[in-house]
């Protein structure tokens, strides 16, 4: 069975592809797991087969592992499929702002050991937003383990950044009392609905849920402080572009980058840029926003399922 119609046996759920006869319908059953990392208490999903390779998905915001929701069963009758929530995000438990460093530095490290209890000695990972700066962490401090990588608006390059991100670069210039004050409105409700909207040419394929949990739990109490460090941070991926441009250059991995080409944070010309490190990248792009599987998941996922049968073994 071709990759296409495994795909879409996988979208018309277990009885479907029981039908087609090409896995066990358990494999695509998504467990939701909590692993212990530390002080860490990482909230997980999972699916496939653990002998089967290996795929990490890393969220960004304003998201959470739910984000993948629809992607993993499109891959999980043949690969083993991970996707945690990052601390601050989703159903992870990790502490308070000032007692946990909610850096990008200490979130990879996190995720990282995370992958070690998990024995994910070789994975392909899948990218978004501030995943991407996770992941590209990762990638550099054990390169021999990333067998592909998959960018969803995931930027590694300067030219991506948008007009979004201008008052958030003053607050890197001068990281006063005044410019964090000033991104109050970032981590709340309306901001997360905007985000999930903007770019988007039809809202009624945005499904309400995902803003409504996304916005639940980008409101409870002490996570404001954690997404505005995060923020402040931020500044250290793009001090370290020229990093992990190098391992891409070196290393080359298989890459696909799938791009909502409207998105006001992450420029298309951010994707495109990838070409100069890895000349043979696949790059696409979408007519759709930030959080571009919310739209085009169906379409974004057989992309994703052939870029993996193709490159990883």
């Amino acid at each position: 069975m071709s990759h296409v119609s495994s795909a879409a046996a996988a979208a018309a759920g277990p009885a479907a592809v029981i039908a087609y006869g090409a896995v066990n319908a358990a494999d695509l059953q998504i467990h939701h797991r909590f692993e212990q990392v530390g002080d860490v208490k990482v909230f997980y999903r999972e699916a496939g087969n653990p002998n089967s390779p290996k795929i990490l998905l890393l969220h960004g915001y304003a998201a959470s592992s739910f984000m993948y929701r629809g992607l993993i069963p499109l891959l999980a009758d043949k690969y083993h499929v991970i996707a945690p929530d990052l601390p601050g995000f989703g159903f992870t438990e990790a502490p308070a702002s000032g007692s946990y460093s909610y850096t990008f530095d200490q979130l990879a490290k996190t995720i990282g050991q995370f992958t070690e209890q998990l024995r994910l000695d070789r994975y392909a990972m899948q990218v978004f937003d501030y995943g991407a700066p996770v992941g590209w962490r990762l990638a550099v401090a054990n390169p021999s383990r990333i067998t592909a990588i998959i960018s969803q608006n995931g930027n590694a390059y300067e030219e991506g950044l948008g007009n979004g991100w201008a008052p958030i670069q003053k607050y890197w210039k001068e990281p006063t009392r005044e410019n964090r004050e000033s991104l109050h409105e970032f981590p709340t409700p309306s901001s997360i609905k905007w985000q999930y909207l903007e770019g988007v040419p039809d809202p009624s394929l945005v499904p309400p849920d995902a803003i409504a949990l996304e916005s639940y739990l980008v409101s409870r109490a002490g996570n404001a402080d954690v997404q505005l460090d995060l923020l402040l941070d931020y500044r250290t991926n793009v001090a370290k572009y020229p990093e992990f441009q190098a391992y891409f250059r070196e290393h080359q991995p298989p890459l696909l980058a799938v791009w909502g080409k409207n998105d006001p944070f992450f420029l298309p010309a951010g994707a495109a840029a990838w070409k100069r490190d890895i000349p043979g990248a696949d790059i696409r792009f979408y007519d759709t926003g930030h959080l571009a599987l919310e739209t085009h998941g169906a379409e974004i996922g057989a992309v994703i399922r052939a870029f993996l049968d193709a490159h990883v073994k």
